[in-house]
């Protein structure tokens, strides 16, 4: 990238136990910028893709959270916990012996448009603070449910384990391994929970990775331990692979700079951001106002 300061979209593959902010903290360093952002969290003991923008790659992100992931979870029914994870403190274990159709049937009832209640313990804000501080704090908090959609919801494999209580008792649970494609802002962990609920029992995410955020996979990520310059998806390749796009002439470019508002392109949709792009420079992101461009965002040329 020589002396030019770094710039795109960078896809890393989360550890467990670091937090997201702690990625960012990594990939500043690694790439000599503050300049870093995220397009959305993931717990710390969750794993897989963290996309981050970089650079001016930061103004992308907004277009970028709010798309739909991906994840793979290994969901415990039998076993509740404060957290509704394997971080949180135990608070019963009943056990549970579901069947296969009894527990399909149960993740089809969450399938589609559903109103869903956030984990207490989770990074939303409540009155300009986080969740998780109020209830370490020993506060009682009952977030809002609100609306998300589960495109898909399907059962991997079912199993059932032997545990020890923390009373050292014996008990059966059922272990189940779920695929889960949900909008920006769903809560893997609370379906684990309102499933169970809906069987007659608790439950709770052991293991929780996400294996695609909008266009970003987990074929496109980096170790977070290996972080570099070279592992940063060019802005107009990472806005083509999200948005709709057109590539506008070079005669357009200064003026789309200076905020010259060209005529909407007709073969772009009317509705929502889309890229306008120059060879591998993306120029801005843009939306139709009037048979014109708006532009949301304006990029600086490669150097």
């Amino acid at each position: 990238m020589g002396t030019n300061p770094p710039r795109g979209i960078l896809v890393v593959d989360k550890p467990a136990g670091p937090s997201s902010h702690a990625v960012v903290s990594w990939a500043r360093k690694a790439l000599g910028t503050r300049k870093v952002g995220h397009a959305g969290t993931l717990d710390p003991a969750a794993t897989g893709v963290l996309v981050l923008g970089v650079g001016a790659g930061t103004r992308l992100l907004g277009h970028l959270a709010g798309d739909d992931k991906e994840y793979l979870s290994t969901f415990v029914l039998g076993v509740g916990t404060t957290t509704d994870d394997a971080q949180g403190d135990v608070t019963v274990e009943p056990g549970a012996l579901i069947d296969r159709a009894h527990l399909s049937a149960a993740m089809h009832a969450w399938t589609g448009d559903i109103m869903q209640r956030p984990s207490a313990v989770s990074a939303i804000k409540v009155d300009g603070k986080r969740a998780y501080d109020l209830v370490r704090s020993g506060q009682e908090v009952e977030l809002a449910a609100r609306p998300v959609r589960i495109g898909a919801f399907e059962l991997l494999d079912l199993r059932l384990e032997r545990v020890v209580t923390g009373q050292g008792a014996d008990i059966d649970v059922t272990i189940a391994d779920v695929r889960v494609l949900g909008s920006s802002g769903t809560y893997v962990r609370a379906l684990a929970r309102d499933v169970a609920a809906d069987l007659g029992t608790v439950g709770h995410v052991r293991e929780l990775r996400r294996v695609r955020s909008g266009a970003f996979g987990i074929d496109d990520a980096v170790p977070a331990d290996a972080i570099t310059a070279e592992g940063l998806v060019p802005l107009a390749q990472a806005a083509s692979r999200s948005l709709p796009y057109v590539a506008v002439p070079k005669e357009s470019v200064r003026s789309i700079r200076h905020g010259v508002q060209i005529p909407w392109p007709p073969e772009l949709p009317t509705q929502g951001a889309v890229a306008l792009v120059h060879g591998d420079d993306l120029v801005a992101l843009a939306e139709e106002r009037g048979g014109r461009a708006r532009y949301l965002a304006v990029f600086p040329p490669v150097a």
